[in-house]
This record gives C-alpha cells, structure tokens and sequence, in this order.
C-alpha cells in the first residue's frame, strides 16, 4: 500500500574542566539550539513523510504557528489544496525533498511504508535531530505478519528504530484522530496531553517545544520501549489532561 493512500487507510484507526567544555560544546551545536523548550524560538522547517489526513492535519498545525512546512508525497503536484489550506508557509515536494528541506521529519505513513523508508532515506533521517514517529502497525490494514514483527521487537517504537537506525526518534500523536486534532489544540482550561515516548533527550526536548507550540501539553511517558502503549486501543490513546496521562502511564511501567 502507498502511503499517499493514509487518508483513507486509517479512517477507523486514527481517531514530542571536561563537563563545562562538553556543555559549552553542546550549547554552541545546532541540536542545542534546536532543543529550545520556551515558546517563542526560531522557527524550525519541517517536513511530512506522508500528507494524508493526520499528516495533513499536523503539518497545518505546525504551519499556523509559523513554522515553514513541506509536505511530502510521491504525487506532491495533487497537494495543492492541502498547501493553499495551510498557508504561505506550507508547500509541497517529493520525500526526498522534504527530509532535504527539514530540520525535523513528520513520519505519517503507513507502517508497511516504514521499512522502504528505511532503505531509501535512512541516512538522511538518521542525520535529523528529531524524527517524529506518528505512524502506527494496525493488524487489520498492515497484516498480522507486521504487527507480529513489531511485537517481538517490543512494540512500536523500538520497532521503528529498527527499520530507520540511527534516527533520533520520538513517539508521538499516536493515537488522537485527525478530526479532533484542530478542536483540540489551544483548549481553554486544562490542555489536552500528548503522551510522548524517546530515549533521546534532545530529541524530547525538541518535539516538546514544537508540541507546546500547537497548543497541547507533551507528557514524557518514558523510552521507546513504551512506545508500544500509544497505538490506538491502548490506554493511553485518546484524549486525556496530562495528569490522566501520568496517572495510567504510571501503571504501566
């Protein structure tokens, strides 16, 4: 299945001396800068491996709050009402373009794409401070032969880093529907949590800020070895504050 078919696919399924020396070294890299949690740092350009409705729906987010966007396709010329919905800072290009283009990666796809990915572009998004990982195995679309493949590597998440290695990888809006995804951000009163699950801080540091900046409250769950509790249909998917999120993560480390 191409992953130009998403919006489609996942109808049902879809609804983060030495010591000073080193931290000076850190804090002059371009990753450091990048890690800015506080709202209001430079806007980062971001791609979308995949711009079908969740992809879609997140990468307009990330475009109205001003971060310049491209959204990737093998058919980029059939994005045009997608672009023109985002924004002036949305535009359209092949994969290959997009990760070129991108400080951070969107992967949206789905999971029988990741793999091919994987082969094609996994330099490139190894070289990425931050590739966010929203793509979910789902048995009914991806086949029991995938999901089985993701269990025995322990779940989604460490799976992903498997299939893309090197790949500074977050877990992410796994499991909150597209449809809800523009209601939701900027709630009045509490906000709605996003669980997030990484092993790489920067890298946590990074979808945090970007997560924040869409309006939701990320809510580190733990390492990719949690990653396989932020499918659908699992406690965490849905809509929850971020204490919800802490108190049914807690019970199940």
């Amino acid at each position: 299945m191409s992953f130009d078919t998403l919006p489609y696919s996942r109808r049902d399924a879809l609804r983060l001396a030495a010591g000073v020396a080193a931290c000076l070294g850190m804090a002059a890299s371009p990753l450091a800068a990048l890690a800015q949690t506080a709202p209001g740092g430079a806007p980062l350009k971001i791609a979308t491996i995949g711009a079908g409705r969740e992809g879609g729906a997140l990468g307009t987010l990330f475009a109205k709050a001003g971060h310049p966007v491209m959204f990737s396709s093998r058919h980029p010329e059939q994005l045009n009402d997608l672009v023109a919905s985002a924004g002036p800072l949305a535009k359209a290009g092949t994969v290959a373009d997009a990760i070129g283009f991108a400080d951070v990666v969107l992967l949206v796809v789905p999971y029988t794409a990741v793999e091919q990915i994987g082969k094609d572009h996994g330099k490139a998004l190894a070289a990425k401070p931050l590739v966010l990982d929203v793509s979910n195995p789902i048995a009914g679309r991806d086949g029991e032969e995938l999901t089985k493949f993701v269990e025995q590597r322990g779940g989604a998440g460490l799976a992903t880093a498997a299939l893309l290695p090197g790949a500074h990888l977050v877990r992410a809006f796994n499991a909150i529907g597209f449809s809800q995804l523009p209601q939701l951000a900027h709630r009045q009163g509490d906000p709605v949590g996003v669980p997030i699950a990484g092993d790489d801080q920067n890298a946590l540091a990074i979808a945090s800020r970007l997560i924040k900046e869409i309006g939701f409250e990320p809510v580190v769950v733990g390492g990719l070895a949690m990653g396989k509790y932020l499918n659908v249909r699992t406690p965490l998917a849905g809509v929850h504050t971020p204490d919800e999120i802490r108190q049914i993560a807690a019970t199940l480390k």
